[in-house]
């Protein structure tokens, strides 16, 4: 590559990263102006934040939201990790032709949407008397197919032959597992965690059907009641978008490089 096209392509994506970041930005900028200044498309910084935060705590109930949010998201995401590392890790290292046709199965199951099995799983919860109940929110999710899938694929790179001296010196297989899988797949789990977290920050759809109690309100379930007024003030709803975004943004650049790393299946 020349020189002048190493430029050209450095413009290109100087260009696209503009582009990718500014709706971020004009949704910072809008959380500090008012209504009207948001509409008109002000793209400069304001002093109407307060006002704004004040305006979000007199409507919504912030801190229960945010609660909800971080237990969900935590409860969900540790759960999941531990059921999917497993059934991927067991998938890869107790092969067979079993294990293949249920991976197909579960592949399957990747090309349905969620709101195809949202009424049956309703009615399910709904026999078992647990509509606004915790635990019907997290069971859902517990196990996925992409996580038993990035698992899978992670344990394929894990040297087999660790596992059978491993085996040979004593260790048993639940001490393979968590002193010697786990170690080494740290990337994997650092993916896997920003997939969950994020996933289950950001689920609207099944909290809202199954949760029914504003004590059960998330964050964005929040964010969706600022919208539900005659007159939207887009300044406040601009800040709540902000404040429900913070957490995930956070948590995706603590973990990139493992990300990055767990995506592209590199090991450690």
């Amino acid at each position: 590559m020349t020189k002048t096209q190493k430029i050209i392509a450095y413009v290109v994506l100087t260009i696209a990263s503009l582009i990718s970041a500014f709706p971020l930005y004009y949704m910072a900028v809008g959380a500090t102006n008012t209504s009207y200044d948001v509409v008109r498309g002000r793209l400069l910084p304001g002093t109407y934040i307060v006002e704004n935060f004040k305006s979000i705590l007199s409507q919504q109930n912030l801190g229960r939201a945010m609660v909800n949010s971080f237990r969900n998201a935590i409860v969900l995401t540790v759960i999941a990790i531990i059921v999917c590392s497993i059934a991927g890790y067991g998938f890869e290292i107790y092969h067979d032709r079993g294990k293949d046709f249920v991976m197909r199965i579960l592949l399957l199951a990747m090309m349905l949407p969620f709101v195809a099995i949202m009424i049956p799983l309703f009615r399910m919860f709904s026999q078992w008397h647990m509509v606004n109940n915790f635990w019907a929110f997290v069971l859902p999710s517990v196990s996925t197919p992409f996580l038993i899938m990035m698992f899978r694929q992670a344990a394929r790179s894990f040297p087999h032959d660790i596992i059978e001296a491993a085996r040979i010196d004593g260790l048993s297989e639940i001490g393979i597992f968590f002193k010697m899988f786990i170690p080494t797949m740290r990337s994997t789990y650092g993916a896997a965690i920003t997939v969950t977290f994020m996933n289950a920050w950001n689920n609207y759809l099944w909290p809202k059907v199954i949760l029914q109690t504003n004590d059960s309100v998330t964050m964005p379930m929040l964010v969706a009641n600022l919208r539900s007024t005659y007159t939207v003030d887009y300044g406040m709803l601009m800040l709540g978008v902000l404040i429900s975004t913070l957490p995930t943004v956070i948590i995706f650049f603590a973990l990139q490089k493992s990300f990055a790393e767990g995506i592209t299946g590199a090991v450690k």
